[in-house]
């Protein structure tokens, strides 16, 4: 039989970050799309139980395992002030632009939807903002 050679994904580095932009995009889709399945399962009980109608809660809920994992990153980034400055910017722009996604959207759609937008929103924005930003300033910085 033929070895095949076993990569484990997603790839991590010796202090436990994630080492490409894809795997942190795909972890932290994969955790945003875990919540949300979640939230649309509570949400058909509820409504099967008539305790609300579907669709009324907020979106944003999703955003549980993303935010663990962005936690997770920020642990293993090794200390400096650049990871704390590169975490508030990267959480600064996501919640705008997340905040502005959710704001468009609720003209249109029930909280669940557009909350799921803005998380979508905050996720890309923070993760991309992390990675870059964090490699970055580290290698400036020495």
């Amino acid at each position: 039989m033929a070895e095949t050679k076993n990569e484990r994904r997603p790839r991590r580095d010796a202090d436990g970050r994630l080492v490409t932009v894809g795997d942190l995009l795909g972890v932290a889709f994969a955790g945003l799309v875990t919540g949300l399945v979640v939230l649309l399962v509570f949400e058909a009980v509820m409504s099967l139980a008539e305790a609300f109608d579907f669709g009324s809660s907020n979106g944003w809920l999703a955003l549980i395992l993303p935010i663990w994992l962005f936690v997770e990153e920020f642990r293993a980034a090794r200390y400096g002030a650049y990871r704390v400055v590169v975490a508030g910017l990267a959480a600064g722009f996501g919640v705008a632009v997340g905040m502005t996604l959710a704001g468009l959207a609720s003209a249109l759609f029930p909280p669940l939807v557009s909350g799921a937008v803005g998380a979508f929103g905050l996720t890309v924005v923070y993760c991309l903002i992390w990675f870059y930003g964090l490699r970055w300033l580290s290698h400036r910085a020495g």
